[in-house]
């Protein structure tokens, strides 16, 4: 995983976003191990106290779970991933429509510049 972070939020917070994004995209998959504390602390570059909290936080949150002796995994909920998706995409929409807002967009100004963004990104992968 490439771990990318920004200044404006703490960054258990950051990290914990960028797992929920690869669980909902389906690059972590129910029931996959995480690596090892240490191990994704080092690769983040971040101190592995920092990544404890974040893991720990989504352990809370019922997203992860940890077996003694074995490490963390992720939830074998299919019903976590989908409700979690549902979660992020409000999220994102809220954000974008926030966005429109601040540029003086109005609804169907803001639909129409996204059908446009969707269509040169598909049209980019075909």
């Amino acid at each position: 995983m490439e771990w990318v972070f920004q200044g404006d939020k703490p960054i258990y917070l950051q990290i914990m976003e960028q797992i929920k994004a690869q669980m909902a995209a389906g690059v972590l998959k129910p029931g996959d191990k995480l690596p090892a504390v240490r191990e994704w602390a080092v690769e983040a570059g971040v101190n592995p106290n920092t990544m404890q909290k974040a893991l720990s936080e989504l352990e809370r949150e019922g997203l992860l779970y940890s077996v003694r002796t074995s490490g963390r995994f992720v939830s074998d909920n299919p019903r976590q991933t989908e409700a979690l998706q549902d979660v992020l995409l409000q999220q994102y929409m809220q954000q974008f429509t926030e966005n429109m807002i601040k540029v003086g967009c109005s609804p169907k100004q803001a639909a129409e510049a996204y059908a446009r963004y969707v269509q040169s990104v598909f049209t980019e992968d075909e």
